[in-house]
């Protein structure tokens, strides 16, 4: 039976169990697919999941437009094919794709930069879902923000689609470095942390201050997003600190995401710290994705062997990559 059928009364419901989920696919690769071709290359390749999206995001850069949820068809047809989890994206706040995503029974959501955003001001709030999500994030900020809000389990946002892993090490050792910070900050100061980083939440209220005439001031006890007011947002956040403060890592699994190429890309972020990876335009824009599929597992698998990341690399040709100062939209700057 397959394992979105199969566990679908079991994973899906409380934080514990989301969480549980996502550290599932800990130490494994993730991989995008279009359609079920794909899907069944990735899973024979040793993929822990798949995620089923439209366009992969090379394509998705190059076509520009609006990128949006993929078919449900197209969606119900891979989860058929493969045994492995199946997740899908959907766009930054898009509540009534990610309801759409849930009722077909998918494992995992993605709310991903990758596609357009449909929310200038909120990302979903993922607590009211039942489905298990993963976001992206830059920096601890936007990392305690997404699970403070329900995440499951965080990425790295790279610069998909690029084929350039700079980006996703950049948000790597900026979440670490932060993460590191924590230790020599007294609670007090993580309080003043908090504040700083709940202020995203304020910008829907503000700019409706200002339409008004009012002065920018927001009351702390005023809802700012959904029924939670500034404060009810500074003290969630502040919780998530202190935590990440005593286990020196965040609560959830952190992934690497957005430009991985090459096995030794691969490797790279495991080195780094990542729990895992998720490769898109890396595969399947290569010129041999079977081959580059298999080998980005056995070099996460592997990446304290070079020995065997140099093995596995051989007779590679990665995908047509993109100096990221280059370009003139960066998906990472979606999202707050």
């Amino acid at each position: 039976m397959p394992f979105h059928l199969e566990l679908k009364n079991l994973r899906f419901g409380s934080e514990l169990v989301k969480r549980g989920f996502a550290k599932m696919q800990k130490g494994g690769v993730i991989m995008d697919v279009t359609n079920a071709e794909q899907a069944a290359i990735a899973e024979d390749a040793g993929a822990v999941a798949v995620m089923a999206l439209e366009r992969v995001p090379a394509d998705i850069r190059k076509a520009g437009g609006v990128a949006r949820m993929a078919d449900p068809n197209k969606i119900q047809e891979i989860m058929d094919t493969v045994t492995i989890p199946v997740m899908a994206k959907v766009r930054i706040g898009h509540i009534a794709e990610a309801r759409a995503l849930e009722a077909l029974s998918v494992d995992m959501i993605d709310e991903s930069e990758v596609l357009t955003p449909a929310d200038p001001f909120f990302h979903i709030d993922k607590r009211e879902f039942t489905i298990p999500f993963v976001c992206g994030a830059r920096n601890l900020g936007e990392a305690v923000r997404r699970i403070w809000e329900g995440a499951a389990m965080i990425r790295t946002k790279g610069e998909a689609g690029t084929g350039n892993v700079i980006e996703a090490v950049r948000h790597m050792r900026l979440v670490n470095r932060g993460i590191e910070e924590l230790k020599y900050k007294d609670d007090a100061d993580i309080y003043k942390i908090a504040r700083k980083y709940a202020e995203s939440y304020q910008q829907l209220l503000l700019r409706v201050k200002e339409f008004n005439g009012l002065p920018a001031e927001i009351d702390p006890h005023e809802p700012v997003f959904g029924k939670y007011t500034l404060n009810d947002i500074t003290e969630g956040l502040y919780k998530e600190l202190i935590e990440i403060k005593k286990l020196q890592r965040l609560p959830v699994v952190n992934f690497a995401a957005g430009g991985i190429a090459t096995p030794a890309d691969a490797a790279l972020m495991m080195q780094l710290g990542a729990d895992g990876v998720f490769v898109g335009s890396g595969i399947f824009k290569s010129p041999n994705p079977k081959e580059m599929a298999r080998a980005i597992v056995e070099a996460v698998h592997n990446y304290d062997e070079p020995s065997v990341v140099a093995e596995v690399s051989k007779g590679l040709k990665g995908m047509e990559g993109l100096e990221v100062s280059q370009l003139k939209e960066k998906l990472q700057e979606r999202g707050w």
